[in-house]
C-alpha cells in the first residue's frame, strides 16, 4: 500500500501555500498507480473553473435526448409515465452524482470513474469499468458526428453524410489538442446556447398552451384527459399502461445518459472541495428546471396518440424527428424549424467533442492504473495527447452510416452503449458503498468528509437496485407480442460483455477484491479539518511577493 506524509499542522505554519498544492496536486494513488505514474507520464492541470464547470453539467446533460427522444417516450406512455419516469431516474442521477461528488473530494483524482472503482472494490472492476467507459463514448462520438451530418442534409439533402463528417471531426479534435481550458471555454459557450435553446422551446410550449399561439386555442391538462396520462404500450389494458411506464423509464435512462459526465472535470478542477459541492447541487436544479420542466410543457401541448409526433418518432433525426417542433407545428407556427435545426447541430457538436474528452480522459486513467501501456498516460502541458489522438480515431467510425443499412446497425450500437452507460452508474454506485463500508470498518467518521449528504447508504442501496432493474428488464418488450430477436440481442449484449471485461480482467490481472479494514484511506486523503487549517492560515493580507508571482496571484483568487 502506497502511502503519503499525511497533511499537518507543521505544513500549515511552514507554508500554506504548500498545503494548497499537496491538496490539490497529490493524489492518492495505490501500487498500480505508482507503477504507472512513473516516468514520463504526467498529471492533469486543474485548469477548469467553477464556471466552466457548472455549466458543463449542461453541456453534458442536455443533448439530442431531451430534444428528441422524448417524442419516442412521450408516444410509448403517455405525459404521466414520462413525468414519473423522469422524476425517478432525476433523483437516481442525482444520487449518483452525490455519492461520485463524495468521493471526488475527499480523494480528488484525475483518473475518471474508473480510479475508485479500482481503489475501492477491484482492480479488475476498475479495469472493466474504464473500458466499458470508453468503448461506450466512442461509439457516440461515432454516433454524435453522423447525426450532425444527417442534420446537415435537411437543408443540404445531396450531400453525403461522410462529407460532414470529416469537416466536424478535424476542428473538433483540434479543440480537444488543445489546453483544457480552451476545452471548458468552448463547452461553456455551447452550454449557455443549449440552454437558451431549451428554455426559449419551454416558454413557446407554455405560450401555446396558455392560449398565445396562432389559433387561440388554451390547452391546459387537456391532453392529460383526453387521450389521457397513462397511454398503452403493444398491450391494451393495465397490463398495456405498465409497459407504456416501463418503456418510459427505459427511454429516461437514455435520455439523462451522459450527466455524470461532468465528474470526469472533478480531476481537472481547482479547490474542487467547494467546485465539485457546487457543481453536483447545480447540476440537480438544472435537471429539475429544464429535463422535468421541459418534458411537463411538453406533454401539455401534445398527445401522445398525434400523427404528428408518430410520425416524428420514425424519423432519424434533424428539427422533423423532435416533439417540441410536433408542438409549434401543430400550434401553426411555420418559422422556427430551420432555427432548431441549427440549434441541434450545436447540440450534437458539442456532444461530440465531450465525448472525446471523456473517452482520453478514461483512457489516460486506465494507463495510471497500469491497465493500458504508459504511452496513454503521457502528458503534453497537460494536455494527454496520446489519448486524445487515440480516442479521436474513432471518428471513422462514422463513416460506416454512408448508407441507410449501415445507419440501421449503428442505432442498434448506441442502444448498447446506452447500457454500457447504465453499468458506468452502477460501478460508480458500488464503488461509493465499498468506499462507505471501508469507512466504517476503519472507523473514520463522516465529518471528517469535505462533502457530504443525508441518507447517501440508503439513497445508493435504493438507486443501484432501480438501476439493476431496468438494466435486466430493459428489453422486456422485446418479447410482446412476439419474440424480435435482433431487438433482444441489442437489449442484453451489454450484460455478458460488461461480466466478459469483468471476469477477463480478474484472469489477466489476478487481482483480489479489496477489503474494507485495508483499504487505503489515508493515501491523498483531504478531510474538513485540513481544509480548515489552510484557509484560517492564510495571511489577510497581500503581500509585496503575492503581487509578482503566478502563486501569488493564484493564493489571492483561491481566497476568493
Amino acid at each position: 500500500m502506497a502511502t503519503h506524509t499525511i497533511v499537518d499542522d507543521n505544513d500549515v505554519k511552514a507554508d500554506p501555500g504548500q498545503l494548497e498544492s499537496r491538496v490539490v496536486h497529490q493524489i492518492g494513488m495505490g501500487k498500480l498507480d505508482a507503477a504507472a505514474a512513473e516516468g514520463s507520464s504526467g498529471q492533469l492541470q486543474r485548469s477548469l473553473n467553477s464556471r466552466q464547470i457548472g455549466m458543463f453539467s449542461i453541456a453534458g446533460s442536455i443533448g439530442t435526448g431531451l430534444l428528441i427522444a422524448t417524442g419516442s417516450t412521450l408516444a410509448s406512455g403517455g405525459p404521466g409515465s414520462m413525468l414519473i419516469s423522469m422524476i425517478v431516474l432525476g433523483l437516481v442521477c442525482y444520487n449518483v452524482l452525490a455519492a461520485y461528488g463524495e468521493m471526488s473530494t475527499a480523494f480528488p483524482m484525475d483518473r475518471g470513474f474508473s480510479g475508485y472503482a479500482t481503489r475501492f472494490v477491484d482492480p479488475a472492476y476498475g479495469c472493466a469499468t474504464g473500458f466499458n467507459y470508453f468503448c461506450k463514448y466512442v461509439v457516440l462520438l461515432a454516433n454524435n458526428l453522423t447525426a450532425s451530418g444527417l442534420i446537415m442534409q435537411y437543408w443540404l439533402p445531396h450531400i453525403n453524410v461522410g462529407v460532414w463528417v470529416i469537416t466536424f471531426a478535424v476542428p473538433i479534435i483540434c479543440i480537444n489538442f488543445c489546453p483544457v481550458r480552451v476545452f471548458g471555454e468552448v463547452e461553456f459557450v455551447s452550454s449557455i446556447i443549449k440552454t437558451l435553446v431549451i428554455v426559449g422551446l419551454m416558454l413557446v410550449c407554455l405560450v401555446i398552451d396558455l392560449g398565445g399561439g396562432p389559433k387561440g386555442d388554451r390547452l391546459g391538462f387537456r391532453y392529460w384527459r383526453d387521450p389521457g396520462a397513462f397511454a398503452a404500450y403493444k398491450l391494451q389494458g393495465s397490463t398495456g399502461r405498465f409497459l407504456g411506464w416501463w418503456a418510459c423509464m427505459v427511454n429516461a435512462g437514455f435520455v439523462y445518459m451522459g450527466t455524470e459526465m461532468v465528474g470526469l472535470t472533478f480531476g481537472e478542477a481547482g479547490k474542487p472541495w467547494k467546485v465539485v459541492p457546487k457543481a453536483i447541487r447545480q447540476t440537480a436544479w438544472r435537471i429539475s428546471f429544464l429535463y422535468i420542466g421541459g418534458i411537463l410543457v411538453l406533454g401539455m401541448v401534445v398527445p401522445y396518440n398525434s400523427p404528428g409526433l408518430i410520425a416524428a418518432t420514425k424519423q432519424k433525426t434533424g428539427a422533423s424527428a423532435s416533439p417540441f417542433i410536433v408542438a409549434i407545428k401543430e400550434a401553426g407556427i411555420h418559422t422556427l424549424p430551420d432555427l432548431i435545426n441549427g440549434c441541434l447541430l450545436v447540440f450534437v457538436l458539442s456532444a461530440a467533442n465531450s465525448d472525446i474528452y471523456i473517452a482520453s480522459r478514461t483512457l489516460f486513467g486506465l494507463a495510471r492504473d497500469g491497465h493500458l501501456p504508459k504511452i496513454f498516460a503521457k502528458t503534453h502541458g497537460s494536455v494527454p495527447t496520446m489519448a486524445v489522438g487515440a480516442s479521436s480515431l474513432f471518428f471513422l467510425l462514422a463513416l460506416m452510416n454512408t448508407t441507410e443499412s449501415s445507419s440501421t446497425v449503428f442505432k442498434n450500437l448506441v442502444s448498447l452503449a446506452t447500457v454500457f452507460g447504465l453499468f458506468n452508474w452502477i460501478s460508480i454506485m458500488v464503488s461509493y458503498l465499498a468506499f462507505r463500508r471501508g469507512m466504517s470498518a476503519q472507523s473514520i467518521p463522516r465529518t471528517a468528509l469535505p462533502f457530504k449528504e443525508r441518507w447517501m447508504t440508503l439513497r445508493i442501496t435504493v438507486s443501484l437496485c432501480i438501476t439493476c432493474i431496468i438494466v435486466f428488464f430493459n428489453g422486456v418488450t422485446t418479447f410482446i407480442p412476439s419474440f424480435q430477436v435482433k431487438a433482444f440481442v441489442f437489449a442484453y449484449t451489454g450484460i455478458p460483455v460488461h461480466l466478459g471485461l469483468i471476469f477477463g480482467a480478474k484472469l489477466l490481472l489476478r487481482t483480489s477484491r479489496v477489503k474494507p479494514k485495508l483499504m487505503d484511506l489515508s493515501t491523498g486523503l483531504i478531510t474538513a479539518g485540513d481544509i480548515e487549517r489552510w484557509e484560517s492560515a492564510e495571511p489577510s493580507a497581500t503581500t509585496p511577493s503575492e503581487k509578482s508571482s503566478v502563486s501569488g496571484w493564484i493564493r489571492r483568487v483561491m481566497r476568493r
